[in-house]
Parts: C-alpha cells; structure tokens; sequence
C-alpha cells in the first residue's frame, strides 16, 4: 500500500503511522486520527513502511505485533537508530509477558492488547507525540549547537574546552602558549559566536556537545 501524500508535504500536524494487516483495523484507525486532528499513513507490513522516509514532524507509530514477513518487534529493533524520535505503540490480538517486556525494553510506550478503547489508545498516542516533539526540538538544539561550534576557529575551540574545564584565564594562556588578554579575547568571542548568555550556559552546551576535556593518563 502506498503512503498518503500528506507524509511528504510540510504540515504542522502531527503523523500517526499504523502498520496492520488487518485493513478493517487501518481504516477504523485512520477515521480516529481525522477525528483527533491528526495526519496518518497506514500500511499492511513492516516492509512498505521502511519505504516511507522519516517524518520531519511529530509522528509516532501504531504496530501490530504479529505481521506478514518482517514482524513487530523485528521492525522495533530495526528502526530503533534511525527513527529514534518516532516513539511505538504496540497492538496485538494477544499478548504474553515476555513478548510485552521486550517491546517495552525496546522503548515502546505502550503495549495495548486488542480489544482496546479508543481513550486508552488516544491517551497513549498523545504521550508518544509529545515524546516525539521533544526530541525533535532537543535534535534541532543540537544542530544549531554544532553549526556555531563550525563557526569557532581552532584556537577558540581550544580555549573553549580548556575554559568549561574550569581553567582561569592566565591558566589556560599558560597552557596554549598566549596571554592572558588573547585568551580573554578568545573566550569573548567564543560566548559571542557560541551564543552564550553566561559561564554555567557555555559550560551545558559544551556537555550536550560532548566537548569536556579527557582527565589526563
């Protein structure tokens, strides 16, 4: 089956995807997320759904347990890298621990067992876009966050690793071979470039960008 339009256009609301081979469940399901406001793409196996590109919106996925060919829980273990903010609500017409311990291991959200109500479904879809949402935004931080570390030179990333490290400046112009005044300079521009708004902000955005300085051997 072939994905709707609506996952290849910009939209602002969220995509709810549902792999199930049963066609009944797909359309009753389809008719729930128009009701709730949101976009959805369905499909009968886990093998048309790696076709579809990843969401550039909020999006979670409603996955049947038991597929044709590749199954639930196969596919929750291959999108696990790739689609990490894409989080999963299991169904299944049956359930048992172990096959509900992996799943949730996995990430899942949600492990529901047919039948089902539609508040237990929309609650959990809601918790899985606003987990989804999140990491989105937290991604996004992060490429803007890399894209002004490109911006620095490789003197001031230096004087930035040796700084969140808690070096003083005269320490650090001892370390790099410079004065005091240079480094001062350095780490000005390095607040300004970085978008710093004080020392504790340049210190958790160099942890989120893995930037702290190794402990020496």
């Amino acid at each position: 089956m072939v994905a709707s339009a609506l996952v290849y256009m910009p939209a602002i609301a969220p995509i709810v995807f549902v792999v199930d081979d049963d066609v009944s469940v797909r359309e009753s399901l389809e008719l729930l997320f128009r009701q709730e406001g949101w976009q959805s793409a369905t499909f009968p196996c886990a093998a048309d759904f790696l076709e579809c590109p990843p969401a550039a919106v909020p999006s979670c996925l409603i996955l049947d347990v038991s597929l044709p060919g590749i199954s639930g829980l196969e596919l929750q273990s291959r999108i696990a890298k790739d689609r990490a903010d894409m989080p999963i609500i299991f169904i299944t017409g049956y359930g048992d621990i172990p096959m509900t311990v992996q799943a949730m291991k996995g990430g899942a959200v949600e492990f529901l067992t047919k039948p089902f109500t539609n508040e237990a479904l929309v609650g959990a879809i809601q918790q899985a876009l606003e987990r989804s949402r999140l990491a989105l935004t937290q991604r996004e931080e992060i490429r803007e966050l890399r894209a002004n570390y490109s911006t620095l030179s490789p003197r001031e990333r230096e004087v930035l690793v040796l700084v969140v490290a808690g070096m003083l400046n005269k320490q650090v112009g001892a370390e790099l071979g410079i004065s005091e005044i240079t480094v001062k300079a350095h780490r000005g521009r390095v607040m300004q470039k970085m978008k710093a708004e004080s020392f504790a902000d340049l210190v958790q955005i160099a942890t989120r960008l893995g930037l702290e300085r190794l402990p020496e051997a």
